[in-house]
């Protein structure tokens, strides 16, 4: 028995990938994926084992700027220098901030609508 689907939307899917220092490039559009923090392990009390006190408890967490979209203008890393719609600069450190590459058309787009909406917030 053959089954067929079909779909009336046009849409397609794309997909965020990772992408490392190298190979970041000026004009791409990246965000972050995620980012790490250091503790010093004496804040860790919550710990069952015991730590040495010199000892960083690295955290991967997910930051709340995680999605938007930043164009980059300048690589020396380990930091890739952006900006952001609203026009401001921003450096990321790829040892502690994870970078995801987008989609050239999509984050072409996002950038101009939240330029667009900042502007329009502006007036």
């Amino acid at each position: 028995m053959k089954t067929t689907t079909e779909s009336r939307s046009k849409t397609v899917t794309t997909v965020a990938t990772r992408i490392a220092g190298e190979d970041i490039a000026k004009g791409d559009y990246v965000t972050i994926l995620s980012e790490i923090i250091e503790l010093p392990s004496y804040l860790w009390d919550c710990s069952g084992i015991s730590q040495p006190i010199d000892e960083l408890v690295r955290l991967r967490y997910l930051p709340r700027a995680a999605g938007e979209p930043h164009k980059v203008v300048a690589v020396c890393l380990p930091f890739v220098y952006a900006k952001r719609p609203k026009g401001n600069l921003i450096a990321f450190d790829t040892r502690q901030q994870q970078l995801v590459r987008l989609d050239r058309a999509n984050g072409r787009s996002l950038w101009k609508q939240l330029g667009m909406t900042t502007k329009k917030k502006t007036k």
